[in-house]
């Protein structure tokens, strides 16, 4: 018989359910803002020297929140610079949140935006399919599979190889429902592509937890939300075997994967940001 289990992305309203709740029971979006606010310039620090045209890309730019603040401090760094900046992300919805914040933003005159409703592997597919080549002088990453392009500095933000998500995915990932859109890299991973290929990168580590104390509440819906981004499944809570479940819940509140604090069991979401070099 079928596994009655389905990829959460095959719910895409489910997904972005789940994604929202994600952001706002984690830590992630604020450690990726500190990272940018302290370290950023550091990286941005020579990409503009002695250009008209600044050429950047951003492969899932969900909402925007991150994609902007990174413009602000590239227009800080070159002032008066024009600035081509194209988003690649597949959901309709964020891409409406995103021009939407991007209307209520001032100073971005010097900026052109360009939307790619498509997921990475379908904006490379149509480019090599239309043989086009475009040098970029900046592409950031965050939680999206690596791909080949012309690039000067590229700035990826993956899960990091020691959070909770190395240990759960390592240990189930082959019993959840994957799919193209669906599977699990990490930043070890990452790592391993780069040292193997010889390329030079700077390597920074961002802690960073998740609350997810409401997934042990039987029949709580964000509890059942949260399971179902942390296993990738549409509706894992009723639809993975009885074994699967207690095994994975079993899991969740290992020290490997969280730590209890306060009566709260927060889940390790530490993240990874590697900046590549040319």
């Amino acid at each position: 018989m079928a596994s009655p289990m389905r990829s959460l992305f095959t719910n895409p309203a489910r997904y972005l359910q789940s994604f929202r709740l994600f952001l706002a029971n984690s830590t992630e979006h604020q450690c990726m803002q500190e990272f940018m606010e302290r370290q950023l310039l550091a990286v941005i620090a020579s990409i503009g020297n002695g250009k008209s045209t600044i050429n950047i890309l951003s492969v899932g730019g969900g909402a925007g929140e991150i994609d902007l603040l990174i413009l602000s401090k590239l227009q800080a760094r070159y002032p008066g610079v024009t600035i081509n900046n194209e988003v690649i992300e597949p959901s309709a919805d964020q891409i409406f949140k995103y021009k939407e914040r991007v209307a209520e933003t001032t100073n971005l005159e010097n900026v052109k935006f360009t939307w790619h409703k498509e997921t990475a592997y379908e904006y490379e597919s149509r480019m090599n399919a239309e043989k086009k080549s475009k040098k970029w002088d900046f592409i950031h990453m965050i939680q999206v599979k690596c791909f080949s392009l012309v690039l000067n500095i590229f700035l990826v933000v993956y899960l990091s190889g020691s959070s909770g998500w190395e240990t759960l995915w390592k240990k189930f990932g082959s019993s959840f429902p994957l799919d193209d859109l669906c599977s699990y890299v990490s930043s070890a991973d990452i790592k391993k592509i780069l040292d193997s290929a010889r390329l030079k990168y700077q390597f920074h580590e961002l802690p960073s937890y998740m609350d997810i104390t409401s997934c042990f509440i039987e029949g709580n819906e964000d509890g059942e939300l949260l399971l179902d981004f942390l296993t990738e499944t549409c509706e894992f809570s009723k639809t993975a075997p009885p074994e699967l479940k207690r095994q994975v819940m079993e899991e969740l509140r290992k020290p490997e994967c969280s730590e209890e604090r306060e009566g709260k069991v927060l889940f390790n979401n530490n993240l990874s940001v590697i900046v590549i070099e040319p």
